[in-house]
């Protein structure tokens, strides 16, 4: 097993792919300390975060298993990624799972425009701002819509993008600032209203 340890990730989800238990538990060993802080810090209970924990490795160990992990050189931005999914999905059950009472309030909040749908009227200029963006988003340069799109559209962070760009944190947080003021630019300049 000591023969492992100085293989990289991938090299050891070959093996295990291929049946190397030992493999799997370096992995395990390798990253359970920052995926643990990671949910716990997105959760903040412990009963919790050990719960999306183990069912994060389980997800990992089915994937593999399947064939279903591609090797991208970043194992550890990809079971990141799954427990950011399964946290997400603990916070809408626990959403869901919360129910309101009018009775409880003075004011009525069944009856309050604050918290009721958007009228046809705001979808509209909604859907125009968005369509406005994405117009905006095909004049950005490559490594600025890159960035963006990683960020606000596949929600990752700027460590996940840093590791699958290939570039620091600083340069894919400069790259976005750019992106944003860049597109700030170009909306004034084409006189587009990007705020409803």
């Amino acid at each position: 097993m000591d023969t492992y340890k100085t293989l990289i990730d991938e090299e050891l989800v070959v093996l295990y792919a291929q049946g190397n238990n030992d493999a799997f538990d370096i992995l395990l060993n390798r990253h359970k300390q920052s995926l643990f802080n990671y949910i716990f810090y997105s959760v903040r209970n412990n009963n919790v975060a050990e719960d999306i924990f183990q069912e994060t490795f389980m997800k990992a160990i089915t994937m593999i298993r399947q064939g279903r992990y591609t090797e991208t050189g970043k194992f550890r931005a990809w079971i990141n990624r799954i427990a950011h999914n399964l946290i997400i999905d603990y916070f809408r059950q626990e959403q869901n799972e919360k129910t309101i009472s009018n009775d409880e309030y003075e004011t009525d909040l069944f009856n309050n425009p604050k918290f009721s749908d958007d009228t046809i009227e705001m979808e509209l200029v909604k859907a125009q701002i968005l369509n406005d963006v994405k117009k905006l988003i095909r004049f950005l340069p490559e490594s600025q819509r890159e960035v963006l799109e990683m960020r606000y559209y596949q929600d990752m962070s700027f460590k996940e993008i840093a590791d699958t760009t290939g570039v620091s944190i600083n340069t894919a947080l400069g790259r976005m600032r750019y992106a944003i003021l860049n597109m700030r630019r170009l909306a004034e300049e084409h006189r587009m209203n990007l705020v409803y």
